[in-house]
């Protein structure tokens, strides 16, 4: 079976492709509702002066806002309908993940298939709303506070803008869940690659004019394209990296036959928590400098302003912090979304065990050891790949698109994507194959 799904995927061309009318179908829907969602970042919310806040916003560009609002495809810079973005529904994600691992209610939901998972993706729905509304209404106060960005300050704007910032958040997540249904991809990670490649032209450009004026030599920029190049085949042979335990299944009688033991593996990704790290630590680590610009820096005592200059973006300090949080958080949340008990549970149900390892506790504990080294370097790629351009960045000022969590975004989400398309055209031959086969026999029967 694996050597005629090889053979299918090396034939795969573009007269299998304009035969899949479904996959053309997914794509073309997929294409529109992307489209729908990069319209929406255009589209303001209601009594914002657009011009009082990009002044407001460049001063803040460097900060969390400038993260989020890559991630929200520039929707933040202009204050749209979608500048909160898919982010809310993520941390509901990530906090219900999290819930159903202390919580004993939750984690037996989890266990129940398919209907514990819709209980729980309601649950995830419901928090979406509630941190959708406090981000919104925190928004609407920070606006306000600024001088002249608010066109009529007050509790109808207040109102209208959370109304709006909300129901634009709730759009994305149905959007995306639409694009996992109906089209091609993880809907979410598709909008959220969208919004990074949507300024990947402007951050490329910018490089460029750089170039050109003499504030970036053309030796520098040569190493820059080698640098993504590079990075992009190491996230590429890092994210398909995998760590394959033997699984085997004895023999076993039904009646008067007797079938021969069966071999499998149990595929351990070399990193586990995916993107998560990085986007967890880069967030936590420019929270302080954010709200120290929505503040008087010249109020703050002196042993504060020591500590936010120390841990500024591409300051020493800031780089051993960021690489510490990656580790930290790459280990913890593989925790979180990888029980080796309920692994070594689920093997010993079915008869599977690994050569050389009891079932149950001591195959959880061989599970845990292989997935504890494997993680290591799985945190180590993660630090490589994140502080690789940060020190690019700091060295020649480098527009942040060009950081290594978007471009590990980016790469991670094509490689899924991609793989979906394949799986899709594979499944097309093979209905190809067996409908062939299917007229064959009945002209042989005639």
């Amino acid at each position: 079976m694996a050597s005629a799904a090889e053979q299918l995927a090396s034939n795969l061309n573009f007269a299998a492709f304009a035969k899949a009318e479904d996959l053309k179908k997914r794509i073309w829907f997929t294409l529109g509702a992307l489209l729908v969602y990069r319209l929406g970042t255009y589209i303001p919310i209601p009594g914002i002066n657009p011009e009082a806040f990009a002044q407001a916003f460049e001063q803040q560009s460097g900060g969390v806002l400038g993260m989020f609002n890559m991630f929200a495809g520039g929707a933040v810079e202009r204050m749209a309908i979608f500048a909160l973005g898919i982010m809310p529904y993520i941390s509901a994600s990530i906090i219900m993940q999290l819930m159903t691992s202390v919580i004993p209610t939750l984690e037996q939901l989890k266990k129940e298939g398919e209907q514990g998972r819709k209980v729980i993706n309601q649950y995830t729905r419901y928090g979406t709303v509630l941190l959708a509304t406090v981000q919104a209404y925190g928004i609407t106060v920070g606006l306000e506070s600024g001088a002249n960005i608010v066109t009529d300050p007050g509790w109808f704007f207040r109102i209208s803008a959370v109304i709006t910032l909300v129901g634009g958040t709730m759009f994305l997540m149905w959007l995306g869940e639409q694009i996992t249904a109906r089209g091609i991809g993880n809907g979410i990670s598709l909008i959220i690659f969208a919004g990074i490649v949507a300024g990947l032209p402007s951050a490329l450009g910018g490089t460029l004019e750089l170039g050109r004026t003499g504030a970036l030599s053309t030796g520098i920029i040569l190493a820059i394209i080698v640098l993504a190049i590079a990075l992009i085949a190491l996230i590429v042979f890092f994210e398909r990296a995998q760590r394959r335990l033997l699984i085997q299944y004895p023999k076993r009688q039904v009646g008067n036959r007797m079938f021969q033991g069966d071999t499998s593996h149990l595929p351990l990704k070399l990193n586990t928590a995916g993107v998560i790290p990085p986007i967890f630590a880069s967030s936590l680590l420019l929270l302080p400098a954010t709200l120290a610009g929505f503040s008087d820096t010249t109020t703050l005592p002196g042993w504060a302003n020591s500590i936010l200059a120390t841990l500024g973006h591409g300051q020493p300090l800031y780089m051993i912090f960021y690489a510490a949080m990656i580790a930290f958080f790459a280990f913890f949340y593989t925790a979180i979304v990888f029980n080796p008990k309920d692994t070594a549970d689920q093997l010993k149900k079915h008869s599977g065990f690994i050569p050389g390892y009891r079932p149950g506790e001591r195959t959880a504990e061989y599970i845990d050891y292989v997935l504890t080294r494997i993680t290591v370097v799985g945190a180590i790629y993660l630090v490589l790949v994140c502080l690789m351009p940060e020190f690019l960045i700091s060295a020649t000022g480098v527009p942040f698109y060009l950081g290594g969590t978007s471009l590990l975004i980016v790469v991670s989400v094509t490689l899924d994507t991609v793989s979906q398309v394949q799986g899709h055209l594979i499944a097309h031959q093979y209905e190809g194959l067996i409908k062939k086969s299917k007229l064959r026999g009945g002209k042989r029967g005639r």
